[in-house]
């Protein structure tokens, strides 16, 4: 496995870099959207009333030591940027993030995950941004399988997973322990293996 960290990957018409603090309020900004939040789980049941936890005064130091480790070479998140020719004001824009974080123990298996701007959602930015990801996960980083999921509901990351060779392994109904959910859900679990990806690419 190369532990080569967060290189920039091009793509048609995005940029993926590792994480940079100038954009960091953007995504924060982008991650309360309802429409966002309500699929990308971020955080435990403890801050679910707590307002002034989710404010930008909080929330900065969170991104600072998010940034502050974004150049280790153990370290695999991306944000997403639109080349000018694709956005609304004709400059490079941030619209989201993916990442491929360790699954467990095993370091050779990942979790992986993203969140796209509303605005530039049902364009195939995130299916973009996911492959490219992968790719270099596969490729570059020489990982073993990636082992991830989306809530059954979520049906464009669910049609992501399917776009992108994903087997549906199960589904599982448990208690949401996430902010932004109450009650149970079902999750829809994936799996890619380095084989089946090299056998499909």
């Amino acid at each position: 496995m190369n532990l080569i960290g967060s290189k920039t990957i091009e793509t048609e018409r995005l940029i993926l870099r590792s994480s940079k603090m100038k954009e960091q309020k953007r995504l924060w900004e982008i991650l309360m959207i309802p429409n966002v939040n309500k699929w990308y789980l971020t955080s435990s049941k403890k801050y679910a009333c707590n307002q002034e936890h989710w404010t930008w005064k909080n929330q900065e130091k969170f991104y600072k030591l998010k940034v502050e480790q974004s150049d280790n070479n153990d370290v695999f998140v991306w944000s997403v940027f639109l080349k000018p020719k694709y956005t609304n004001s004709g400059k490079e824009e941030v619209i989201g993030q993916v990442s491929a974080q360790e699954k467990g123990n095993n370091i050779f298996v990942r979790d992986v995950g993203w969140y796209m701007d509303p605005n530039y959602q049902g364009k195939g930015y995130a299916t973009e941004a996911a492959k490219a990801m992968i790719k270099y996960m596969f490729e570059k980083v020489k990982i073993e399988k990636i082992s991830s999921g989306a809530v059954k509901d979520n049906i464009a990351s669910c049609k992501i997973f399917e776009k992108l060779g994903f087997d549906k392994i199960c589904e599982i109904e448990e208690d949401s322990p996430y902010t932004f959910y109450d009650g149970r859900l079902i999750f829809s679990k994936y799996e890619l293996t380095q084989e089946k990806y090299f056998n499909n690419n």
